[in-house]
């Protein structure tokens, strides 16, 4: 297929970077197909830069998709013609998705290819051999039983996704099903695109399905799709969450949406040890120990029960320590459900490796389309940074540089005109630094959650918060996940994690549950112009801008003529 020509709003580039230029009409159909095989890397005003990389072209094969049809949509919107060393690279990665095979073969664990060389390859290959135990032909290797994640994590290093269809173990029965009613009194059924992810995980119960990551924003009811595998499996399950608050929420869906009997439901955290047919435990836990020296005493719950399911929830954020249990349960079905899979600290491989790979999602925007999660207006406010700091700043180091720009005072002033502005609305204020927040909450008279509040007074806040009774709540990062706060409609930023993509994306989804009346979700982040503050800012707007978000760029003049009444769009979004 011939290249668009000039009008095209692609260049690809043969070091397998990708641009797009955002004034195109056909930005939006561009950003969404690139979505499919590639990584957004910049996001400046005018141009955006995305990469291909072989993580992502795995991702695209496993998905389904081709190299084909994705080579020929891609010279359909590029400026000019695709370099022949990229046609070369997305044929040949996405190509390498399933010539390595772990199967049962005999009761065996078994690592088979067509490719008599690369078997022979991966005998060769110290990493790899440690976990064969022998050869069955010059195709098929045996592989240890227990080292089935440990091989594919040494097999992906050498460039090669393996593509796991060995099976899974049944786990012991546990009948559920899902209400036609909720607990509530409201009719339920599963939305469209819940549907297709879960028969995307399900595979209709074959050895192509039950391993795999669900990726979709926050507000979407990704705990829903957890339940609704659940109701399909019909098995003890075991759910990880980042905290009780969370757990908690997963334990009241489950009552409310499912017919499961409430003494079948049990929570392993700080404050209970109750192992039941589903069982509710947070990473902190499980991660606990006495010293670094010492065994991980609640990785038992990994064996505690005959589990037929693990469902990891905010999989983005899976410790260390679970990756490792994680490698040595491969015969369990596992279920990752995240708004992104970005991951900061660059372990996207072992994601994809021992949870298993993309198995669905959606472009943000298309839901907000359908009106699915709400419609959000993203603003980023730069302001001045004090006189008497520019000092201070300036000779610290580079870490404390960010603290001084991310506390600026400056930032209050505004925050307490968008408080104002935002009044009758539920408005929650999020940042980094506990010193700001606590300013912050005394100013505002509102009550303020971090790390340190107890269980029991951040649940009554939240229900505050949700019955309206509390119209604005001061949080720190212990709100960016897992918390279920359907009417929040304004986010206020004044701090964040250093660059975390994540966090951003975790914290526009606060907003992001439909409304009742139908207006418009506001996300507000204030940061201070031409510092580190900025810089950071810029970095974890990537995956929202990647995802179709505009971030409106004010100064603090600006802002005021926007909050100001008849002043903008206040009211209209």
């Amino acid at each position: 297929m011939a290249h668009a020509g000039p009008r095209a709003p692609v260049v690809v580039q043969s070091d397998r970077s990708v641009l797009l230029e955002v004034d195109s009409p056909l930005y939006e159909e561009a950003r969404d197909f690139l979505l499919r095989f590639a990584e957004l890397e910049k996001s400046p005003e005018h141009v955006h830069t995305y990469r291909i990389t072989p993580l992502s072209l795995w991702n695209a094969a496993a998905a389904g998709y081709r190299s084909k049809p994705l080579l020929e949509g891609l010279e359909r919107l590029s400026r000019y013609p695709v370099p022949d060393s990229i046609r070369r690279d997305v044929e040949e990665h996405m190509a390498r998705y399933g010539r390595l095979r772990l199967l049962r073969r005999d009761g065996q664990l078994v690592l088979a290819s067509d490719d008599e060389s690369l078997a022979a390859e991966m005998w060769h290959v110290k990493a790899v051999r440690q976990h064969l135990t022998g050869r069955l032909g010059p195709r098929e290797l045996v592989v240890h039983e227990d080292r089935r994640g440990h091989i594919k994590q040494a097999i992906i290093r050498t460039g090669y996704p393996v593509e796991d269809l060995a099976g899974y173990v049944q786990g012991e029965a546990l009948p559920l099903a899902l209400r036609d009613v909720t607990g509530g009194g409201d009719p339920f059924a599963l939305r469209p695109y819940q549907e297709e992810a879960v028969a995307a995980f399900h595979a209709g119960g074959g050895v192509a399905g039950g391993s795999g990551v669900v990726v979709l924003p926050c507000g979407a009811g990704k705990t829903v799709i957890g339940l609704a595998v659940m109701a399909c499996l019909q098995t003890h399950t075991l759910v990880l969450g980042t905290s009780i608050v969370a757990l908690r929420q997963w334990r009241d869906e489950l009552l409310d949406k499912t017919d499961i009997d409430p003494g079948l439901v049990g929570e392993y955290s700080g404050e209970h040890k109750d192992v039941r047919p589903v069982t509710l435990a947070t990473y902190q836990v499980i991660c606990h120990r006495a010293s670094r020296e010492e065994p991980f005493p609640h990785f038992r719950i990994f064996t505690a029960r005959n589990w037929g399911l693990i469902v990891y929830d905010e999989v983005h954020l899976l410790p260390a320590p679970v990756f490792r249990i994680t490698a040595e349960i491969q015969a369990r079905r596992r279920l990752g459900l995240t708004a992104t899979l970005v991951r900061e600290d660059g372990l996207e491989e072992d994601v994809f490796t021992l949870i298993g790979p993309k198995k669905y999602d959606l472009p943000w925007k298309l839901l907000e389309r359908q009106g699915w999660i709400a419609t959000a207006e993203c603003y980023e406010v730069r302001l001045e940074l004090p006189q008497e700091l520019r000092l201070d700043y300036a000779v610290s180091s580079e870490r404390d540089k960010f603290r001084v720009a991310s506390e600026n005072p400056r930032k209050l002033d505004l925050l307490m005109k968008l408080a104002a502005a935002h009044r009758g609305d539920r408005v929650l204020v999020i940042g980094q630094y506990l010193d700001q927040l606590h300013r912050a909450a005394e100013a505002l008279g509102a009550p303020i959650i971090t790390g340190r509040t107890r269980n029991q007074d951040r649940e009554r806040l939240y229900e505050g918060f949700r019955r309206g009774e509390i119209p604005l709540l001061v949080v720190s990062k212990v709100a960016n996940f897992a918390v279920d706060l359907p009417d929040a409609n304004v986010a206020i930023q004044v701090s964040g994690t250093f660059g975390s993509r994540q966090e951003e994306a975790q914290r526009l989804g606060r907003i992001l549950r439909p409304k009742a009346g139908g207006g418009p979700a506001r996300f507000y982040s204030l940061v201070t112009r031409d510092t580190k503050d900025q810089w950071f800012g810029s970095k974890r707007q990537l995956f929202l801008t990647e995802q179709g978000y505009d971030y409106h760029i004010l100064g603090e003049e600006e802002a005021g003529g926007l909050l100001k009444p008849g002043g903008g769009d206040r009211g209209a979004g």
